[in-house]
């Protein structure tokens, strides 16, 4: 490793304390804004926002509001996950390779499993608290 990198890498994990917590803030913020620069997690933002003000416009309970809300950053946080598998597999080589198809599929199977919950979750609350007296 060139003498460069390590020492960087030195100064970054000596940090303790106070200094480390703000170290960490500023990187969470970085990670943020460059997830902020891919169209999927923008989208994913716009649509998680809409259905965090529904969540409070509807007359749900507290348990199933804090269940979609939950559910809501769940798909955020899947979709920075993917993000930064995207990135780390894009690094490593623009090349195609089977094993960087997996792990970017694999990534992105995990967002559409936590979009399929989001969607059940809401059809779920929906039904129970809207529609279930109709019939």
């Amino acid at each position: 490793m060139p003498e460069n990198n390590q020492s960087f890498a030195t100064s970054i994990k000596g940090k303790k304390g106070l200094r480390r917590i703000f170290n960490a803030y500023g990187y969470s913020l970085a990670g943020l804004k460059a997830a902020c620069s891919e169209s999927a997690f923008r989208q994913l933002l716009a649509l998680n926002s809409v259905l965090i003000v529904l969540v409070f416009v509807l007359d749900f309970g507290s348990l199933t509001r804090m269940v979609l809300i939950m559910a809501s950053f769940l798909s955020w946080i899947v979709e920075l996950f993917n993000t930064a598998i995207e990135a780390a597999v894009d690094h490593t080589s623009l090349e195609k390779h089977p094993l960087a198809k997996r792990a970017k599929d694999t990534a992105s199977a995990a967002q559409l499993l936590t979009m399929l919950l989001l969607a059940i979750l809401w059809l779920m609350a929906l039904w129970r608290d809207y529609f279930v007296n109709w019939f």
